[in-house]
Parts: C-alpha cells; sequence; structure tokens
C-alpha cells in the first residue's frame, strides 16, 4: 500500500507483515509548513518538513494503535528512505472546544466541563486546548494555552438573546484560529463542535470550511444533540444542516448524535458525554503523523 504526496515522488508504504491488518489508510491532512517550537519537549525540525497524520484500520475497519516507525516504510522512487518525524495518539495536540450558545444548547454545553477537561488531561504535556461559543455572532473565548483554569472558566456560557445561529462561521473561525497557533506542521489539529446542527446565521459555506481544514491540517469532532419536532404523528429529530455531518466525515474526524425521544421532553434533560469523549482520545490514539524531508 502507497501513498504519494502530490509534490513529491516519495511514497508511504506498510510493510508486508502488516498488510493483512490494513483495510484502509487514510490521508486526511495536506502538509503544511512548521512556525515555531513550543517551549517545552522541544523538537527540532526544518521548516521543510512535510508532516502527514494517518489512520490505519484493520480488515473489521477498527483502528490499530500502538505501532511504531518501524511498522512502517517510506519510498522514494521505489528506493528505502527514512522516516525523519514520527509521533502517534495523543502527543501533541491543538484542541478547540466550539460550543453552541444559543438556547437549549448552552445548558448542555456547560454540564460537559469535567468530562472535556478530563480528556485534555490525558494528552501529552505539548498540547494546547482553546475555546470557542458562537450563536448569532462568534467569540473565541480562550485561545490557545494549557492553563486549565483558563479552560475550565471558558465553559461557563453567559444567557444571551439569540435570532439564530451561525455554525458554519463559527467552524470557518475555528479553523483560522490555528493560524496563529506558533505550533508544529506536527501536531493533531482538532475542533470539537457540539451543537444541535441547525444553522440559520451563516454567510459561510460548508465546502469552504472543509477546505480550509484540510489545508490547515484540522479535523472535525460533531457532537450534534438534535432537537425533536412533531412528525407524522411522533416526536422526530430535525435533520442538520446539509454539511453539518460533512464537516467531520470529510476532515478525518467523526460524528456523534446523542439524546432521545424522552431526554428532548424532559425540561432539563442531563448528557453524560464521558463515553464519547473516550471514544474521540481512542479515536485519536489510532492515528499517526509521519514526517519526511521531500528531495532528500
Amino acid at each position: 500500500m502507497t501513498w504519494r504526496h502530490p509534490h513529491s515522488t516519495r511514497g508511504l508504504r506498510f510493510p508486508r507483515s502488516l498488510l493483512s491488518l490494513l483495510a484502509s489508510l487514510l490521508i486526511s491532512i495536506l502538509p503544511f509548513s512548521i512556525r515555531a517550537q513550543e517551549p517545552e519537549d522541544v523538537v527540532r525540525v526544518r521548516t521543510d518538513l512535510v508532516a502527514v497524520p494517518l489512520v490505519v484500520t484493520d480488515a473489521r475497519g477498527r483502528r490499530v494503535s500502538g505501532l511504531n516507525a518501524e511498522d512502517f516504510a517510506l519510498l522514494d522512487d521505489a528506493r528505502p528512505a527514512s522516516i525523519d518525524y514520527f509521533a502517534s495518539g495523543t502527543d501533541r495536540v491543538a484542541l478547540l472546544f466550539a460550543f453552541d450558545a444559543s438556547g437549549s444548547a448552552r445548558e448542555i454545553v456547560t454540564q460537559q466541563h469535567e468530562a472535556a477537561m478530563a480528556l485534555f488531561s490525558r494528552f501529552g504535556r505539548g498540547s494546547r486546548v482553546a475555546v470557542l461559543h458562537f450563536g448569532e455572532t462568534v467569540r473565541l473565548s480562550a485561545g490557545f494555552t494549557s492553563d486549565a483554569t483558563t479552560i475550565e472558566y471558558s465553559f461557563n456560557i453567559p444567557a444571551q438573546a439569540t435570532n439564530g445561529t451561525a455554525i458554519f462561521d463559527a467552524a470557518a473561525t475555528a479553523v483560522r484560529s490555528f493560524d496563529g497557533r506558533g505550533g508544529f506542521s506536527t501536531e493533531r489539529r482538532i475542533v470539537l463542535l457540539m451543537s444541535d446542527g441547525l444553522d440559520t446565521r451563516s454567510s459561510t459555506r460548508y465546502g469552504t470550511v472543509i477546505e480550509a481544514a484540510r489545508l490547515r491540517g484540522v479535523s472535525f469532532y460533531i457532537i450534534h444533540f438534535p432537537l425533536f419536532s412533531p412528525s407524522e404523528g411522533r416526536l422526530a429529530p430535525r435533520p442538520p444542516a446539509k454539511g453539518f455531518r460533512e464537516l467531520a466525515e470529510q476532515t478525518g474526524g467523526r460524528y456523534f448524535r446523542i439524546g432521545d425521544v424522552q431526554t428532548a421532553l424532559s425540561p432539563h434533560p442531563h448528557y453524560d458525554l464521558t463515553q464519547v469523549f473516550q471514544a474521540i482520545e481512542n479515536d485519536l490514539r489510532g492515528q499517526y503523523v509521519v514526517g519526511f524531508y521531500p528531495g532528500e
């Protein structure tokens, strides 16, 4: 199995001993340049390093974790070449929480701060978190930081009147937030977006967001808690805006839908997203970043 970067003659191939495990190789990120180094756990690389996040799955579609650089082979015109950078799982993550602050979504989001902080605590020490709130407008509540107090405070979303929700505008802002990040091309860049999925105010098209996310190496993980409305004599979930689910499916992330009729009828529904956050962590642990210098 071989992957070739569109601007290089190199290919990424798995050794024969692993071929029986592999059903697919998902390349969700295009190369992007390194801007700076983190103050701790310094990794010295040149600015022309091409870093490719990838996913390995077995024949049943389950992600394969625990692989090392020795389990991969890099080829240059069919000749063995060195892997100049390798990282796995959650070694270095830049995670942005994008929270829907409109209507009932606000109450659901504020319930999740403990589970969300537990997720972040299991990432590597070079990881950072940011928080963004959105309703009719979009606001970056906390820029990228490792300070837990700042992040926890950002989970307190003030009540506000809203005339709509701009999901795709918020998603576009989230992607751009990585531009001034001062991070590595080798970090995993994740947006965890929680919303009811009903976009009524965005001026940004979802395809534009997906393209920008791919160029910057950003994956969306979507947690959808739908609203319910009468349909043919029963309550049914309202479908999300077109492109909402695609944000996850087309950027290498995942989509989760939570809630049912019972929670929809409750005046104060409670959602425990611990298992969802655990699934996201497991998903990230089954991802790898392989880096090489083109032309060497």
